[in-house]
Parts: structure tokens; sequence; C-alpha cells
């Protein structure tokens, strides 16, 4: 088969032919119809020292986010069939440690995660886990069904650990309007927040941070010192009920505690790129501020949520818009060259080779 293959440790990738995947009796064999691309893959591809650090076996097939329909299963899988049309929830897990065992899957101790610690999607076939093979509509755009999993991150950001607490009628931070944030402010919207508010420095996503919704994008360059006072001042004095720092930024990070109504609620996604500081006893303690470190989705009610939010036409027609771009798969160079210059937001792959 052909696909696109870090071939090398350093930056860029190799459209080559490879053996075809043979699936184990516990897996599927899937013919991708559409993939997407992460900033996980950005870093791949770019070799920077976040690859450096986590990429352990090269060559590899990279990218994990996909839609595709599966043509092969292993003797022992009960609950897919030949034909039917499936995306992926790329964290694979082990299903034995503490954290399976004890209802938290999606931070297995063990965890591999699909294109980053095995092979992965940028291919014309894949493998998948039976577990790790989530059902589709086939009537769904495939584009689309490609960016769940990202979907679910911006879902459990919003809605972390046993949906501690609705998002209807409150007022909402997202900051860093990159996919995942603009999708948190189409969800947020959805699940009836009074207020979004989002941070974004790049004018093609503030236009698109609109389009999804945020009722106020603010330019964190152009804000200054002002950005907490503006967010106060659009919150009736209080601050934000909800902050979702998705930036991966340390001025993202502070803010989100700045801009914190006491009592609020902070969840963190954005990866820094360094450690940082933060005031403890103002951001936290004195502020009574809950905080939830995301990771990937709970596995599986947020795919279920995802599920059902997908099931309104008009929340896919929105959601639709962040892909900006759609290339082949071969011409992943070009699509990255996309992300980089920011022309694109999200980049969806075609199965055409």
């Amino acid at each position: 088969m052909q696909a696109v293959v870090k071939t090398h440790r350093g930056p860029g990738g190799e459209v080559m032919k490879v053996p075809d995947p043979t699936p184990a009796e516990d897996e599927v064999l899937v013919r991708i119809r559409a993939s997407s691309i992460c900033g996980t893959d950005v870093h791949i591809w770019k070799w920077n020292e976040w690859a450096q650090e986590h990429i352990r076996k090269v060559p590899m097939i990279f990218g994990h986010e996909l839609s595709g329909e599966v043509i092969q299963v292993g003797k022992r899988v009960r609950s897919l069939a030949v034909g039917d049309h499936v995306s992926a929830e790329t964290h694979i897990v082990d299903g034995t440690c503490y954290q399976c065992r004890t209802g938290k899957m999606h931070i297995c101790a063990n965890v591999q995660v699909l294109g980053v610690d095995r092979d992965g999607i940028f291919a014309e076939y894949a493998v998948l886990p039976e577990l790790n093979a989530w059902k589709n509509d086939p009537s769904l755009d495939p584009a689309i069904a490609s960016i769940q999993e990202p979907l679910g991150n911006a879902v459990h950001s919003l809605l972390p650990e046993d949906n501690i607490e609705d998002i209807a009628g409150k007022s909402v931070l997202i900051t860093g309007c990159g996919p995942i944030g603009l999708l948190a402010i189409a969800v947020a919207k959805m699940l009836g927040a009074e207020k979004v508010i989002a941070t974004e420095v790049n004018r093609v996503r503030s236009d698109l941070a609109r389009k999804m919704g945020a009722d106020l994008v603010l330019n964190p360059v152009e804000q200054g010192e002002r950005m907490v006072a503006t967010i106060k001042e659009a919150t009736y004095g209080r601050g934000v009920d909800v902050a979702c720092e998705m930036s991966g930024h340390p001025s993202g990070f502070s803010l989100v505690f700045d801009a914190l109504t006491p009592g609020g609620r902070v969840s963190l996604l954005g990866l820094l790129d360094r450690p940082t500081t933060i005031d403890v006893d103002a951001a936290l303690i004195w502020r009574a501020a809950r905080v939830h470190g995301i990771f990937g989705r709970r596995m599986f009610e947020t795919w279920f949520q995802v599920k059902g939010l997908l099931t309104v036409p008009a929340f896919r027609e929105k959601v639709g818009q962040i892909i900006t771009h759609r290339v082949p798969i071969p011409e992943l160079a070009r699509a990255m060259e996309l992300i980089e210059s920011t022309q694109a937001a999200k980049v969806s792959l075609e199965a055409r080779w």
C-alpha cells in the first residue's frame, strides 16, 4: 500500500510503498476514506523538541485522525462487520491497569497513541483494535467523521469528569483558536453558554471563531494589560464561569486564572513548551478554582456526547467550517505549508493516491 512515512529522525516525511497491514484476531482492517492533520502530526513533520522526545520508532507511518470503512475483521471481533464506517479513538489501552479498571481508561498507565507509539493512518489502510473503532452513521461526511477525535477533546474540556457542571447560562473563555479551540466555541454555544469569549492573534482563526459563535474575540497583543478588565466588563464584572486553555502559551495559562470568577472552573488542554510558574495562592486557593487537566476523551462517554451533537444538522454545518482546505494525502507537504503559513485552520486529507 501507499503511505506517508517518517523515514528518518528529522523534518519531513516520504510517500512510499509499504507492506499491507494484517489485522490480529481482535483488530479490524480499515480502508481510509479521509484523515485530518493534528498539531501532533505537525510536531512530527517539523521534528521539533516534542517529536524528538516522544517518537521512538522510525521509520513509522504517522497520523491518527481518520474515517474509513472496515474491509476485514479478526476472528474474535464481534461488534463490527465488513462495510461498517468507523473513526478511531486514538488512545490504545491495555485494559488491565489500575486506571482502566477504575473507569479512567482514557488515562491508561500504559497507553499507546496511534501514529505516535505505533503505526498510524496516513496510508491507504490501517488496523485498529476492535475497542478503538467507533462506528459512524454511513451518511456522515468522511471529513467530519475524521475530526471527531479533536471534537471529543473540545467536549471533554467543557464537560470534564462526570459532567460536574452544565454550560447552559454560563460565561466561557476559550484561549487559543486552533482547531480544538474553534470546536470548543461551537460546542459551548450548542450547550447553551450565555457568552463565549475567545482569544486569538491570527485573523483567519479570529474570523472562524466568530463563525463558530464567539460573542467576543480578543487579540491579546492589541488588548495588552487590559485583557482581564475587558473580559470582566463583558461578564458583568464577575469574570468567566468556565475557562478552557487551548493555546499552549504561558500568557493563556495565566489568563484563564486571572479572568476566572471565584469558584469557577478551569480546563487545561494546551501543552506548554516549557515549565511555567503561577501564584498558587491567588490563582487557585483564594479563588477556590476547580482545575482539570484534559487528556484525550473519556472512553467512551465523550464519544456518545459527540455523536449526539453531530445529529444536529446546524452543528454539523458549523463545525464543518473549520475544515478550510481539502488536500490529497500524498500532498501532505503542501498541507503542512498551509498550516505553517496560518492560511489553514483544519486540513482534511482526501484518500486520493
